[in-house]
């Protein structure tokens, strides 16, 4: 007997090809032999099996696509190719207008999880700002010291709420903020984080009126709370040794005695989010509890996802080009060629250089299904995972062809793709925003994890880099990662740590600068973005 699916697609879709028969057939084998893994997996709070690299549905993708990454022969590309591409339009999340509102304790990360989600949501395209209101504070203070000389006192006893009048000035300094990012938004902006600690119930009673009045835009609240004594002794460390203005010309002893009042100041009145009728992220010890109310709609759910999947746990992220493989001698993109001696040469270099960097340490090797990086993996003795989504951008037509055969057989399509490479996909191909979408599970599962060295390819670094080092999308085609270097980042509070490690084994370069632009991005990247900014920029004064 027929089931009634079965019928239904008789009915409206009588023709089915073979390839598409079978695919159906192997989708239904796959669901009735995974459906209790992926339950137990979903139970237990984990990816289902059957996405994870290595997982059956990866491995049955991999094997379907064989044929598509075999080595290129480079053939003449048919001359009744008119074209090879175009160029992709960025998203429109013109509707998107969300305020997140920060609440929380000093020292409990509220500006660490603020920075981390603006990098995130940046790199996927929206237009993010966070309106720090101790930027803000600072900002004023060191404009009215320079107009009139005089100094303003911001040690613990400006944050009691005994004090009346530096309560109203606190007030009016986070209403002002609030008006700021409303008014950003108004001009196009998607998400504000109004980074303050919101920590009473009037307070956020107040922020959600506000927003209430504007059509088009929700407020959710996003509370940090930290239990573990060690964590917040080293946000109070990082706050009075990091050149925080408000301790510039104290000792540190007494500087963090007086920031520990300032704390309690703030537990004194301090009210934990119960009210029902908010959106609201709750995240305790930075991942190890997350509470939800009331999220909804695609970008909450998204942000809400990315937050659930951070931890402040110390590690290092590790990112590696492949070796120098034979396409690369040859001058050729893409393609799944071999190592060349060279790049042979660094694969059996790699273990001693990752040793003395890592030690004893726990670590996990990542790679693409190309050969060139699984070739450059071989001799570490680490468990290894092997991503589809790590594999290098998809020329599509041109795979397996140099840049000059490309210029000869389509001079429009080149010189277009020079002019805007971010934005240009390869006619059958992609292009680096389409290689950014492909990546975020990458970036979601990297969050999670702890020590990770990944081989990837040329566009791939540069995608994850950017990331790293919040870097803008203008410049990310043209990030310098040459071969047989290995990247070290080191995440802290605010950016990431850099050291390189370039081995003395020779390779060619395939970097090409942006073509006709006499500045482009430095050879040399910054070996730090981890510095926190302690006064605001562009909305300090913006009325």
């Amino acid at each position: 007997m027929s089931r009634p699916s079965e019928d239904h697609n008789r009915d409206h879709f009588p023709i089915l090809s073979s390839e598409l028969t079978a695919a159906l057939g192997a989708i239904e084998d796959m669901a009735d032999d995974t459906s209790d893994t992926v339950l137990d997996s979903v139970v237990r709070g984990s990816p289902p099996v059957i996405f994870r690299a290595g997982g059956p549905m990866l491995k049955q993708f991999d094997e379907s696509t064989a044929s598509s990454r075999k080595g290129s022969q480079a053939p003449t590309p048919p001359r009744s190719v008119v074209g090879i591409g175009n160029k992709v339009a960025k998203p429109d999340y013109s509707e998107a207008k969300i305020v997140l509102a920060m609440v929380g304790l000093p020292a409990r990360g509220k500006s660490y999880l603020s920075n981390k989600l603006m990098r995130y949501l940046k790199w996927l395209e929206y237009d993010v700002q966070v309106f720090n209101v101790g930027q803000l504070r600072r900002s004023r203070a060191h404009h009215k010291a320079q107009q009139s000389g005089i100094l303003e006192d911001h040690t613990s006893n400006y944050f009691s709420h005994n004090n009346v009048e530096a309560t109203k000035l606190r007030e009016q300094l986070a209403e002002d903020s609030l008006e700021m990012l409303i008014r950003w938004l108004k001009r196009g902006g998607n998400v504000a984080i109004h980074d303050a600690t919101n920590s009473t119930r009037m307070r956020r009673a107040k922020i959600s009126a506000r927003v209430a009045k504007e059509k088009g835009m929700s407020v959710i609240f996003l509370e940090s709370i930290c239990n573990d004594p060690a964590v917040i002794a080293a946000n109070v460390a990082l706050k009075v040794s990091s050149g925080d203005p408000d301790y510039k010309h104290l000792p540190r002893e007494v500087a963090e005695r007086d920031f520990l009042r300032r704390i309690k100041e703030y537990e004194a009145v301090y009210e934990t989010i119960t009210e029902p009728h908010l959106s609201y992220l709750r995240i305790t010890d930075i991942g190890n509890e997350v509470t939800l109310s009331r999220i909804n709609g695609y970008l909450q759910s998204r942000i809400a996802f990315y937050l659930m999947n951070l931890h402040v746990k110390p590690r290092n992220i590790f990112l590696s080009r492949h070796g120098e493989s034979q396409y690369n001698v040859e001058g050729r993109i893409g393609g799944d060629s071999l190592l060349s001696e060279r790049g042979l040469a660094y694969a059996h270099a790699l273990p001693e250089l990752v040793r003395n960097n890592i030690g004893d340490a726990p670590l996990i090797v990542w790679t693409s299904t190309l050969q060139r990086t699984i070739q450059t993996a071989a001799e570490l003795p680490y468990p290894k995972l092997t991503w589809k989504s790590l594999d290098e951008l998809d020329a599509g037509v041109c795979d397996g062809m140099t840049y000059e055969e490309i210029e000869q057989a389509y001079p429009e399509d080149f010189a277009n793709r020079d002019e805007d490479k971010f934005n240009y996909r390869y006619r059958g191909g992609e292009s680096y925003r389409d290689v950014v979408v492909r990546l975020e599970p990458v970036i979601m599962e990297l969050e999670r994890q702890e020590n990770i060295l990944i081989f990837g390819h040329q566009a791939i670094i540069r995608c994850l880099y950017a990331y790293f080092h919040d870097l803008p999308q203008a410049d990310l085609p043209y990030i310098n990662v040459p071969l047989h270097t290995v990247i070290k980042l080191t995440p802290k509070a605010y950016g990431c740590d850099e050291e390189r490690y370039t081995l003395p084994i020779g390779a060619v370069d395939t970097h090409r600068p942006k073509p006709g632009s006499t500045i482009s991005p430095p050879d040399v990247v910054p070996l730090s973005t981890s510095k926190r900014e302690y006064f605001g920029t562009n909305v300090a004064f913006d009325k």
